[in-house]
């Protein structure tokens, strides 16, 4: 019987445990953090709290219909608990414009769901899911530090962990998120590693968690699966979680210093309450707060070249999830990507068993056919984004709108949401895009999608600009050190 060593036991690792071991595979999982929690699901998460090895869970995470729907199809009982745990599922359509027959059902609708549940709970739902799968077996406190190759093959053979620990190993899933293990793996074997494409994510986000003290939601989600917006200058948006948790984030140009008192209670709340859809969700009879603010920075754009088809095969090697690509974090596509990515690798593993360069290059191919479009799509939405922030931030003249659109070309982004707002068959059709559903590329193909954006009437209303720069700034420096 083969054995897959899965480094890493983030959201795709624990999905490629899962997805490998029903393929009767051996399953070993190595993570170097710490065993999580026992206990009750919600005390669990609770003390779940300090994670070194995953700063990121401190912060906003949602999942995309992609991912619930990975979930529905591949991990019903995940989907099962973590809706027994609270987690909302949310229907997109209650955020279509028109009304009567405008909003009647239509064949797709059901896929326009979200999953309102922090990242901390998914994980933990995950770790217990595959903790009681026969065949796999989680091992924690353990780094993966190198590979043994075969070099006839070339092929893996064993992970060495760095206490000089040799893992007989026939399949090796790098799921290391970010860090990317592999690269330095291949390096330190002699492999030529591709170079990755990267783009700037040009974004830091301040986070905090409230609990809420009502049972009905104090406004709507305009977003479908959150509040908020992305504005001209900054981003606030709102996430429902699971066990009557909902958390915002603001988001703004890494280093900006007028806004530094995001930081701080007392100006983080001044700004949330100025951002517009946020508000009612701060009432002290709505909620309270329960977590501090917490910063981080976020990493690059990254397309990994040791993921792709430019990498030279080593067979039996896979990255998985944010080790393959990493996108904004203001799509709120990662978790969703991780979970499609570690299935559809398994199901090609089980279309292809025989462990040869052959199935690695189909992986790859797999693997920059599912990434590449996001990777695109975010890069190029990010360069447009940080321009439009910086030129705000430095009270400079913005950068010029784009040329318009030749008759017959594809119209801007900005008219596309404007026609969103108008039209719910362009709603639908971006919003679906949006979930990762289907991709930019499908979306502009689509001839009556076009034509029905260029035929769109303009809002009635205008669309909620949030407060101006000088503003926001005033706002949040008024509050700092206020007692909130």
């Amino acid at each position: 019987m083969a054995t897959a060593v899965v480094a890493g036991a983030g959201v795709a690792g624990l999905a490629a445990a899962i997805a490998l071991s029903r393929l009767g595979l051996t399953v070993l999982v190595l993570d170097r953090a710490p065993a999580p929690p026992e206990g009750p699901l919600g005390e669990a998460v609770d003390r779940w709290r300090h994670r070194p090895t995953v700063p990121q869970a401190h912060h906003s995470h949602t999942l995309t219909s992609l991912g619930v729907r990975a979930l529905r199809t591949r991990a019903p009982r995940v989907l099962a608990d973590a809706r027994a745990a609270g987690a909302p599922l949310l229907r997109l359509t209650d955020a279509l414009p028109g009304s009567g027959a405008d909003r009647a059902p239509e064949p797709g609708d059901e896929d326009l769901v979200g999953l309102g549940c922090r990242r901390a709970t998914l994980e933990l739902l995950l770790h217990r899911a595959v903790r009681d799968r026969p065949g796999v077996t989680v091992r924690h406190g353990t780094t993966v530090g190198a590979l043994e190759l075969d070099r006839r093959a070339p092929r893996v053979r064993a992970v060495v962990t760095t206490d000089g620990e040799r893992v007989p190993a026939d399949l090796v899933l790098d799921a290391t998120g970010r860090r990317a293990q592999a690269r330095a793996w291949l390096d330190h074997a002699g492999v030529p590693v591709a170079r990755d494409l990267t783009s700037p994510s040009g974004l830091a986000g301040h986070t905090r968690f409230y609990r809420l003290r009502t049972a009905t939601r104090p406004g709507p989600l305009n977003r479908g699966n959150a509040a908020g917006d992305i504005f001209a200058h900054y981003a606030g948006v709102l996430h429902l979680g699971d066990h009557d948790t909902f958390s915002i984030a603001l988001c703004t140009l890494p280093g900006d210093r007028a806004l530094a008192p995001l930081r701080t209670p007392a100006g983080f709340t001044a700004a949330a309450r100025a951002t517009p859809h946020l508000a009612p969700w701060l009432d002290d009879a709505v909620s309270t707060p329960a977590s501090p603010v917490r910063a981080i920075t976020s990493p690059a754009n990254v397309l990994r070249g040791v993921a792709g088809p430019l990498q030279e095969p080593v067979a039996g090697l896979f990255s998985v999830g944010d080790a393959a690509c990493v996108t904004d974090p203001l799509f709120g596509r990662g978790i969703s990507l991780a979970l499609e990515h570690a299935f559809r690798l398994a199901d090609l593993i089980a279309r292809m068993p025989d462990i040869t360069v052959g199935q690695r290059r189909a992986a790859a191919g797999l693997t920059d056919e599912l990434f590449r479009p996001w990777y695109e799509h975010a890069a190029a939405a990010d360069r447009t984004r940080i321009a439009r922030w910086r030129a705000a931030a430095e009270d400079t003249e913005p950068p010029a709108p784009a040329p318009a659109p030749a008759p017959d070309g594809p119209p801007t982004a900005e008219r596309i949401g404007a026609a969103a707002r108008t039209d719910p068959v362009v709603w639908r059709r971006l919003t679906r895009m949006l979930m990762s559903l289907t991709t930019p590329a499908e979306l502009l193909g689509d001839p009556d999608f076009l034509e029905r954006v260029r035929r769109a009437p303009a809002p009635a209303a205008p669309h909620p600009a949030g407060p101006g720069r000088a503003e926001l700034v005033r706002c949040v420096t008024a509050a700092e050190g206020a007692p909130v």
